[in-house]
């Protein structure tokens, strides 16, 4: 399905990102990774600054006149009110929210016309919070809402969805006990639950869905919590 197809990775030096950069290669994809991870074979660079996105995209165009998914994967700062400086909320709108738009609008001379697919990840935090992670959730929120608004821009020539992960352990690790029934399917979630979504979001079977955000979180944000209810209880 994907074979030679051209898939754009950021942040997929690691985790999630790199999980959705196997699953695309092992399907044919010619995959172009960048990250600021210094180990690997993949672009080095930051893609908070707007030379590096630039040099990036000339990159991948020297080999391949065409792009066909882009997968806005890089992770944000994660810092609270108490002790995120404005330097550091800036940084992380800039790789949350800024790099993505602005990779798009370098890629949009090449995508390939009324076939292309983006996908942005952004956290199921863009609908609810913690305390001390603004900068995070501020990001995670405005790529959700970029979605939608670059699914209308690019009607005709690109479908753009986004996912919204809850807790994805890149570890594989096998959660028992609260932690994993707090999700209603039982289990902590891994990098193959938002990597599956991802190439079917890709691929033609889901050519009807565009501007949706999915959010794959085993449930949780559907349940409901009462203190003292069904045996939950707010310690504090």
């Amino acid at each position: 399905m994907f074979k030679e197809k051209v898939v754009i990775v950021t942040g997929g030096a690691s985790g999630i990102g790199r999980c959705i950069a196997d699953v695309f290669r092992s399907e044919g994809a010619y995959v172009y990774v960048i990250d600021k991870q210094a180990e690997g074979e993949h672009f080095v660079g930051d893609i908070a600054q707007k030379e590096v996105l630039e040099a990036f995209v000339e990159y991948v165009v020297a080999r391949h006149d065409r792009v066909d998914c882009v997968i806005n994967n890089a992770l944000p700062l994660m810092k609270g009110i108490d002790e995120c400086s404005y330097e550091e909320f800036q940084y992380a709108l800039s790789v949350g929210v800024t790099a993505p738009f602005y990779l798009v609008k370098l890629l949009m001379p090449y995508l390939v016309e009324d076939g292309a697919s983006i996908v942005n990840i952004s956290s199921s935090r863009d609908r609810m919070s913690q305390p001390q992670t603004e900068s995070y959730t501020a990001a995670k929120g405005g790529i959700a809402a970029l979605t939608h608004a670059l699914a209308v821009s690019l009607a005709g020539k690109a479908r753009v969805n986004s996912i919204s992960p809850g807790w994805i352990d890149t570890n594989y690790t096998v959660y028992e006990g609260a932690d994993a029934v707090q999700q209603p399917v039982g289990r902590v979630g891994n990098p193959m639950d938002i990597a599956n979504m991802v190439l079917f979001l890709c691929s033609d079977k889901a050519g009807f869905i565009t501007g949706e955000n999915i959010c794959i979180d085993g449930g949780m944000t559907r349940q409901m919590i009462y203190h003292g209810d069904c045996g939950w209880r707010l310690e504090k």
